[in-house]
């Protein structure tokens, strides 16, 4: 009995300890509160002169609408799982010159596209081109300058993720681990990954790894005078081609069975339709004061596979011109005023390496002027062994003028020299192994003028059924290059919180 007492402490103190550990499980902070809605919609508009799918020349007018909805959702009071879905509708010029000629019964108009790439990639299925063996009920006509009546015009891209997110209960490691897919008519996407990051030193250091693989495939499509020309080997007499005449540099008509008639330099097509990409990020943070924050990262990108874009024309100077449509306007082919009725057939498609190897490194600083005021900068260099050297600088000063309401005034400058296999309209020869007219890959310079409002309620007091409204931005941007490309862009978003 001596050692009751003792044992009854001993029972007595762990029941208090775990009861602490209880405690400190049911009230430690969860990661997020309860779900959470964000929705972003955007209008963008560009227009420029210098469309890829025409061979680095003709109009690059584009317009797309987009709905981004991301749902986050507490499991417990450690992991969140996050859905987002983007759906994007957009109409194109340069999609539609994917077959520019109007005027056949059973061809040019009457054919069906799609879009895909960095700004949207145009899709062919071909099926009156390749096979109709239509004579034309009127002159065929085409121009780059203007777009076609097609269905090539619109398409839908539309994408999805899954995500999962574990915090530690000190909160000091974050793992989380992503699925996503991507698809539209000519193109799909699937990607995964995960990303770890470990904060230090009273959570003043933070340290984060990110790795992503990306499985993508091609169905390829490709300007309706290769396509036709490939799919019925080589006769001009067959197909879209059937009763239309081709012209050349004077405005004659050719014979489609001379040894000079017009015909592709080359025509092996896609060969390898997947295109795979692997990237790693490596990023650090470190808060310096009470003021300032600055962050550093760097990343490594490699892509393997069909890197070209097949939808895009090249034009050679070393070959000789051919044309369909109006003679009279052929002298003036690159004049968007006066060019209305002719089009170039292309040489070739855009054809270059299939790995690229890209690094952008990068930093960002915050500086915490008051609680009014804040000033963010971000820089990057970039670089690539596609002979692509760029620079990118933004700023962005949020200004708090009220409990509610922040001002975003920003800024964006970005410069970068051409790649080495890009060439403008009739600068490459056919000779060369590597070649592309996408003024994305020119050099040029660009800045963006942008500017946001947010209305924040920071106790939720609207809401809408069960859920609360938090906060409301609205942003404007205006791109220009100069190579004459512009754009203009709105965002308009909402973030509700389940209560």
């Amino acid at each position: 009995m001596k050692y009751l007492p003792t044992l009854l402490l001993i029972v007595t103190l762990n029941v208090f300890s775990q009861q602490t550990k209880d405690s400190t499980k049911v009230y430690k902070k969860r990661v997020l509160q309860s779900t959470e809605i964000d929705l972003l919609s955007s209008f963008y508009a560009q227009d420029g002169d210098n469309a890829a799918v025409t061979g680095g020349i003709g109009s690059e007018n584009l317009k797309d609408i987009a709905l981004d909805i991301t749902i986050a959702i507490p499991l417990n009071d450690d992991d969140v799982f996050t859905f987002d879905g983007i759906i994007s509708d957009y109409t194109s010029a340069s999609s539609s010159n994917l077959n520019p000629f109007t005027g056949a019964s059973n061809g040019g108009d009457d054919d069906d596209y799609e879009d895909d790439d960095d700004y949207r990639r145009p899709s062919y299925q071909g099926k009156s081109a390749a096979s109709s063996g239509s004579t034309s009920s009127g002159p065929i006509k085409g121009t780059p300058w203007q777009a076609s009546s097609g269905a090539s015009q619109t398409d839908v891209w539309a994408s999805g993720s899954l995500a999962y997110s574990h915090s530690s209960d000190n909160r000091n490691t974050t793992s989380s681990a992503h699925l996503s897919f991507a698809n539209e008519f000519d193109y799909s996407s699937f990607g995964f990954g995960g990303s770890l990051s470990k904060q230090f030193n009273k959570k003043n250091t933070e340290v984060g790894l990110t790795a992503n693989i990306y499985l993508d495939t091609w169905r390829p499509q490709y300007p309706t005078e290769i396509h036709t020309y490939v799919n019925t080997n080589g006769n001009l007499n067959a197909g879209f081609f059937n009763g239309v005449d081709i012209l050349d540099q004077n405005g004659n008509v050719i014979n489609k069975n001379s040894l000079t008639a017009w015909k592709p330099v080359n025509n092996t097509l896609v060969i390898d339709k997947g295109r795979n990409t692997y990237s790693a990020s490596l990023s650090f943070s470190q808060i310096l004061s009470k003021n300032l924050q600055v962050s550093l990262f760097a990343d490594v990108i490699m892509q393997k596979g069909w890197l070209s874009n097949p939808m895009q024309r090249i034009y050679f100077k070393n070959r000789p011109n051919f044309y369909i449509g109006e003679a009279s306007d052929i002298p003036y082919y690159t004049d968007p005023n006066k060019n209305n009725g002719v089009f170039q057939l292309a040489d070739d498609i855009e054809r270059l390496p299939d790995n690229r190897l890209k690094t952008p490194i990068g930093m960002r600083l915050h500086y915490y002027i008051n609680e009014f005021l804040v000033f963010k900068t971000y820089y990057r260099y970039y670089f690539d062994d596609w002979g692509i050297n760029s620079h990118t600088l933004n700023v962005e000063i949020p200004i708090k003028v009220s409990d509610k309401f922040t001002l975003y005034p920003s800024y964006r400058y970005y410069t970068q020299t051409a790649a080495k296999y890009f060439y403008n309209y009739e600068e490459a020869l056919s000779s060369y192994d590597f070649y592309t007219s996408d003024f994305d890959l020119s050099k040029y310079n660009a800045n963006q003028f942008g500017f946001g409002i947010k209305y924040t309620d920071i106790f939720t007091k609207r809401k809408i059924w069960k859920f609360g409204f938090k906060n409301m931005s609205l942003n404007y941007a205006h791109y220009k290059r100069n190579t004459g490309l512009y754009a203009n862009i709105i965002n308009l978003g909402a973030k509700f919180v389940m209560k």
